[in-house]
């Protein structure tokens, strides 16, 4: 059976991800979109146009010295314009190592990511990391 072209999408955009390609990134991310970042510390909230969404990953990087990776697990979708991409996260920084596992939620309009919800499975942990 063939893959999904959602499933194809988001498997594209963590490929990119993991590789540091935030021109591709940009090409999969429409204008105006919004990432969804949950908890209460310095890297959530709601990071809106590509340039903020690239910038906010940008900055996970940087965080991170480089160690944060998001291993996709798995895709589903619904065939009308939603795909979930199942992740693990890792990373470390100032000595904290966070290993979770999550999922985000895409809304697909066309051919371009128009949403992304993020949902963590220990968001006291994530919090802890990143403030």
């Amino acid at each position: 059976m063939a893959e999904h072209p959602h499933a194809a999408l988001v498997r594209k955009g963590f490929e990119a991800f993991s590789r540091g390609d935030m021109d591709t990134l940009r090409g999969l991310i429409a204008a105006d979109a919004t990432h969804h970042v949950p908890g209460e510390h310095p890297l959530s909230g709601d990071f809106k146009g590509v340039n903020a969404i690239i910038e906010m990953y940008e900055r996970l990087g940087s965080e991170t010295n480089g160690t944060a990776r998001a291993e996709l697990i798995g895709t589903c979708v619904d065939g009308r314009g939603h795909a979930v991409g199942m992740t693990r996260f890792t990373a470390e920084r100032n000595g904290k190592r966070l290993d979770d596992t999550g999922c985000i939620i895409f809304r697909i309009v066309g051919d371009k990511v128009t949403d992304l919800d993020e949902c963590v499975e220990d968001i006291d942990k994530n919090n802890e990391f990143w403030s």
